[in-house]
């Protein structure tokens, strides 16, 4: 069992799961970070109701990007020549992304440190800033992943990216942009709902129940864009050796507009994830206008986990496909690091983060209940 473990094809797969699972950690946990700074100007009117909204995300945000953190680390760890690629290919796009995030802490900090209506008011569009360009980008990212990106490998294993910053925001790209941004803000105002109390939960449901609404509608046209071709599709048609070495040179891939469909003809069960990317969002508009806060938060949750999923389970085996040079594209047995780094990083995880999981949860627990105006009057310096 240990040995099947430790072999290089399943830790390979593991690794491609965890990475699954990172990403899904920081949009389910952060994300709604993100969706209440996009969200604040909105709804909150007064400094009162937006030092609520504030203080609903204040004490967890910084805990909340570690989920971040692992994911980059895994990539950087676990796949080595994605995370050149895309942190150095996409570098521009990473700018604005961690621009932005600074923007976060900065806004939480300092925002209350002077009566001036005009200093809160500018701190609380940085907060915006900080929430909706990353839900924007990420989703952008994600579009260009799909379609492929211009890179090639020299001889030397040297990767070159070829593409620019107004490359990566194309019509496709700022789609699966809109998709994300809708989904981050859905989860940021089903957390509102949850945490906050009065008129803020109120807007928040009002504004949920619609962007819930745009994030099925919004899915599920992406679907329609990948049935008819449009959102590309590469497919490996030579032999793969998933045990082999971590080269992306010497295999055939070629450009397939049904290779996105590939896994879900071949294990039609698959099929449910995409379609509970569909419904939750659904089910989570109805927990909106039924005031049904904990059905709501859940719903988005797993709305999130199931669309994220579903752009995995396209693409695998493939991670990274490049539209200029196809056989360069990388994958989950061509990309990885060693058998023996993957095998270390396992046992780290195995014992770190449940760890992780567990602190998260008493912290959570500490901090239950809802943020109202007497929390905010009563809470002194420990409050935003």
């Amino acid at each position: 069992m240990i040995e099947t473990l430790f072999d290089y094809t399943t830790l390979r797969l593991i690794w491609w799961v965890l990475l699954g699972v990172l990403l899904i950690g920081f949009a389910a946990s952060d994300g709604f970070d993100l969706g209440v700074g996009a969200l604040l100007p909105f709804v909150a009117r007064t400094d009162i109701e937006r030092r609520i909204a504030i203080n609903t995300v204040g004490p967890v945000w910084e805990g909340n990007q570690v989920w971040f953190i692992l994911g980059g680390g895994a990539i950087f760890a676990a796949w080595p020549a994605l995370y050149a690629l895309s942190f150095s290919g996409f570098d521009l796009a990473m700018f604005l992304v961690l621009f932005a995030l600074i923007l976060r802490p900065v806004g939480f900090k300092y925002r209350s440190k002077r009566e001036s209506f005009a200093w809160r008011r500018n701190w609380d569009w940085a907060l915006f800033v900080g929430g909706a360009v990353p839900a924007l980008i990420f989703g952008v990212a994600v579009g260009n992943a799909l379609q492929g990106v211009p890179f090639h490998f020299t001889d030397d294993l040297r990767p070159i990216y070829e593409g620019t910053l107004f490359g990566l925001l194309n019509p496709l790209a700022l789609y699966c942009g809109l998709v994300s941004l809708a989904m981050i803000v859905t989860h940021g105002a089903a957390w509102l709902a949850f945490k906050a109390d009065g008129a803020v939960a109120d807007r928040a449901a009002g504004y949920g129940a619609t962007t819930a609404l745009i994030t099925a509608v919004l899915f599920a046209g992406g679907g329609v864009l990948v049935w008819l071709g449009l959102l590309g599709g590469y497919q490996v048609t030579s032999t793969i050796a998933w045990s082999g070495p971590s080269n992306p040179l010497g295999k055939t891939v070629v450009a397939n507009s049904a290779a996105w469909l590939a896994n879900f003809h071949a294990t039609p069960w698959l099929a449910i994830v995409p379609v509970i990317g569909i419904v939750a969002p659904l089910v989570a508009m109805l927990g909106f206008r039924t005031r049904k806060a904990g059905l709501t938060f859940l719903a988005s949750k797993l709305g999130i986990a199931c669309i994220i999923a579903t752009v995995g389970l396209s693409m695998f085996p493939i991670i990274l496909p490049s539209y200029t040079h196809p056989n360069d594209s990388l994958t989950v047995f061509d990309a990885s690091s060693s058998q023996a780094t993957l095998r270390n990083m396992l046992i780290a995880t195995v014992i770190f983060l449940p760890i992780v999981l567990a602190y998260t949860a008493w912290v959570y627990k500490v901090l239950w209940g809802k943020v109202d105006a007497k929390a905010i009057e009563a809470g002194g310096s420990s409050v935003y």
